[in-house]
């Protein structure tokens, strides 16, 4: 696994956290860690994260602090 990909793991990790803390009421915000990790599956770990995983990472974050 290259860098890139292991940034992207904790980034999820810590998403999942958010999720399992009570993020799950959010219907938006667990959709989009949903779609984040089946791409993340799909995804050729030696190489760079595709931008449209970057992106959808990204929303899903975005989406877990508007939601505090």
């Amino acid at each position: 696994m290259n860098d890139g990909f292991r940034e992207v793991k904790d980034r999820i990790r810590k998403l999942d956290g958010l999720l399992q803390g009570g993020g799950s009421s959010n219907l938006e915000f667990a959709q989009a860690v949903s779609k984040v990790r089946r791409l993340e599956k799909k995804g050729d770990r030696s190489r760079e994260p595709s931008p449209e995983l970057k992106t959808l990472l990204d929303k899903a974050e975005l989406l877990a602090r508007s939601g505090r």
